[in-house]
């Protein structure tokens, strides 16, 4: 008879009070995201593009063409507000969507010429934004920030896709 692992158990930490909201890990992570996005979001708009849509776009590219659900998840966006962003995006010409072959139910996604013609000319901005924000913090804190974050995402799982992402 094969004995069944035991669960490892941790033990308790001590109760420690909640911190203040402004303290907290969620709070927290909003305020840095919201520091980066503000020294991006001057290129996104420049470049005629928000947020969102960037962010569409840039998953579309690095999948080559995916499933309007799987893509929902992938960029944190409830699926009716990703159906408004393809929307718009479809009808600057910057994605093609088309009807599954496997499953008539289902849309397909995948850049045009003119999205992959838009992220190459807003990618160069961008990048001297990003490079900016790393010589500000500094190369090796910003990679140690990804690793940690990365190490964050798999100790705590996945997340659900939500508007605000």
């Amino acid at each position: 008879m094969d004995a069944q692992p035991k669960p490892e158990v941790f033990p308790p930490l001590p109760a420690l009070p909640l911190p203040a909201v402004s303290q907290s890990l969620p709070v927290r992570l909003l305020r840095a995201r919201e520091a980066v996005m503000f020294r991006l979001r001057p290129t996104l708009r420049a470049h005629n593009i928000t947020e969102q849509q960037w962010r569409v776009l840039r998953t579309i590219r690095d999948l080559q063409q995916t499933e309007i659900t799987a893509l929902a998840a992938r960029v944190f966006l409830l699926p009716p507000s990703l159906s408004r962003i393809l929307k718009d995006l479809e009808a600057r010409g910057l994605i093609d969507r088309r009807i599954s072959v496997n499953d008539q139910r289902r849309a397909i996604v995948s850049l045009t010429p003119e999205g992959h013609a838009m992220i190459t000319e807003a990618e160069p901005d961008l990048m001297i934004a990003v490079n900016e924000m790393r010589a500000m913090f500094g190369a090796d804190r910003m990679a140690e920030l990804h690793r940690l974050l990365t190490e964050l995402e798999a100790v705590l799982g996945p997340g659900d896709a939500g508007e605000d992402a």
